[in-house]
């Protein structure tokens, strides 16, 4: 029994709307804290080189599973579609690219919240047309999004600099002596940031989404004729569901190309991509912030993972586990998908009213 609720009253309308009412959860998010910010930094994962846990697992995954909370909070809080997630990146990670040109002696971390603000700015201009339109048509209009922001990072040479490859390549960046950005950056460094970028936008998220501000957006994705009966503004609530959304997601572009890849092209923010957040947000959960976190794990650690022990457990090729990693994602989610419609985040939730009360019926 994990979860256990006999003996735990609550005395005051503050303990009982906590975001961990039992104790239970507090103690689960200890460990995950526990492993999030020693133990994984120190022994890295089972099986694995440290090296290649840290840049190649743990980073992504923390950059991933910022995108996946900034698409959750437009897609599953606010109810409104949108297939630009990849475009919206890419003007997070050009953005901050022009910024630190511009502004060469500015901090890194501060040119990384530049571009998130950037990025809530262009956003909000894309989302100007879920004042009019919902549902098919506002996913077609933002995967017009996708593509016109694509071509501009293409034809617009002052987004690279006028670079030849067309790329945007990583400055040399450091803060308080240690080298943030750059090839002599350390991939703990690097982990760290991330990291702390997350914990912070995770608890800004909660936050919101418990305030005035994210009832307002559930309204509106529950039924927006009625919110707008009883007072919800349309405008205010969907304009700022796509700003708050794309500066989560605008951040993440940032900390993808500086904190992880190093240098990106325009391929690193096609179509393709912004279809994997969105499978992270669907196989996830809904509007929840664990699914946001079950999301990005399922759909990015698990299948790195199995390349890398059928390559260097099992001596398979790497092109043979690259689809059978594929094909068995993909059957994972339709499985999850026909137990649970609403994707992970149910499941656990399930799983815990179920342990409150074991192995008692009532």
């Amino acid at each position: 029994m994990y979860f256990r609720e006999t003996g735990q009253f609550k005395s005051k309308y503050k303990e009982e709307l906590a975001a961990f009412p039992i104790f239970e959860d507090k103690i689960g998010i200890a460990i995950a804290a526990l492993l999030a910010f020693v133990l994984i930094p120190i022994f890295g994962l089972p099986g694995l080189s440290w090296d290649f846990t840290m840049s190649a697992v743990m980073i992504p995954v923390v950059i991933f599973t910022i995108t996946t909370l900034g698409l959750n909070i437009l897609l599953g809080f606010a109810g409104q579609i949108s297939l630009g997630t990849a475009a919206f990146m890419g003007v997070g990670a050009y953005s901050c690219y022009k910024i630190m040109t511009i502004f060469p002696d500015l901090n890194a971390l501060i040119c990384v919240v530049l571009s998130g603000v950037v990025t809530a700015f262009v956003g909000t201009i894309f989302g100007l047309p879920s004042l009019r339109i919902k549902g098919f048509y506002l996913m077609v209009a933002t995967l017009a999004a996708q593509f016109f922001l694509e071509w501009a990072f293409i034809r617009i040479p002052w987004l690279y600099n006028y670079n030849i490859s067309g790329a945007i390549e990583v400055p040399y960046k450091e803060m308080f002596g240690i080298v943030l950005t750059g090839a002599k950056s350390e991939p703990l460094t690097r982990y760290f940031v991330c990291l702390g970028f997350l914990v912070v936008l995770t608890w800004l998220a909660s936050n919101v989404i418990r305030g005035r501000i994210g009832r307002s957006w559930m309204m509106i994705r529950d039924m927006d004729i009625a919110a707008e009966l009883i007072g919800v503004r349309p405008l205010t609530a969907k304009l700022s569901a796509f700003a708050f959304s794309s500066f989560y997601i605008g951040i993440s572009g940032a900390l993808m190309v500086f904190f992880w890849l190093g240098a990106a092209e325009v391929e690193s923010f096609d179509i393709n991509h912004s279809f994997t957040y969105l499978f992270m947000v669907i196989i996830g959960g809904l509007g929840s912030i664990t699914g946001c976190y079950f999301g990005a794990i399922l759909v990015w650690v698990i299948p790195v993972i199995l390349k890398e022990y059928g390559k260097s457990v099992f001596g398979i090729d790497a092109f043979v586990m690259e689809n059978f990693t594929t094909i068995l994602l993909g059957v994972v989610m339709v499985v999850i998908l026909i137990v649970e419609p609403h994707g992970l985040a149910r499941i656990w939730q399930i799983a815990k009213q179920k342990l409150r009360l074991w192995p008692f019926p009532y």
